[in-house]
């Protein structure tokens, strides 16, 4: 499918990657962590790198394209048999837990870029799903009537079709490879941020 060069959906898709900035640097600038909201925030961190590690040990190297919606499978298995969109679900409980373990401006920084985040996903996914309606028709269709967008199932999706690729932990480590690295930058910044506000300051 050809996209328009006026859709605002190819353009945020286009710079995903840098939209989470602006926030990450008010969360680490304002940030007033606490034990507590270090453990937990951290928790909520691991939980959403957990499930992008699993979705992205079978898409791999895909989910990094900046140009146009694309897919060469039609993804069912893993963490995409319970949520249509886990690297999505996983990036949001990532901002998420870094707004707990900063704890800048709480609550509303945090709702601010939780809002945000759900409506820049929502508007890409719109166009993904165009592409994959277009691409896989009628498996897509009952795909998408049986697993929800953002809202996890309790029992996986059982495809009828063989899973069309498997869970590679080295291809997920590659690609996964500068997410892990932004979110040990980011955790360590919050982290020396409590050390000053405790022991320097």
């Amino acid at each position: 499918m050809e996209e328009k060069d006026n859709d605002i959906r190819r353009l945020i898709f286009k710079y995903r990657s840098y939209t989470p900035v602006p926030f990450l640097l008010v969360m680490i600038w304002y940030a007033q962590p606490t034990v507590l909201s270090l453990v937990i925030g951290f928790a909520v961190v691991f939980i959403g790198e957990l499930i992008r590690f699993w979705g992205v040990s079978i898409v791999g190297a895909e989910t990094r394209t900046t140009g146009t919606v694309g897919g060469t499978f039609l993804i069912t298995s893993g963490p995409f048999s319970y949520v249509r969109n886990p690297l999505y679900v996983g990036n949001m409980l990532l901002y998420a837990g870094v707004g707990v373990m900063s704890m800048a401006l709480f609550p509303w920084m945090l709702l601010v870029a939780i809002a945000w985040f759900y409506v820049q996903y929502y508007l890409i996914v719109t166009r993904e799903e165009e592409y994959l309606a277009s691409t896989f028709g009628r498996e897509f269709d009952e795909y998408r009537r049986s697993v929800r967008r953002f809202v996890p199932r309790l029992a996986p999706y059982r495809s009828p079709r063989p899973a069309a690729k498997t869970v590679d932990p080295a291809e997920g480590l590659s690609s996964e490879r500068r997410t892990l690295q932004a979110i040990g930058l980011v955790i360590a910044l919050v982290m020396a941020k409590y050390i000053y506000l405790h022991t320097v300051k």
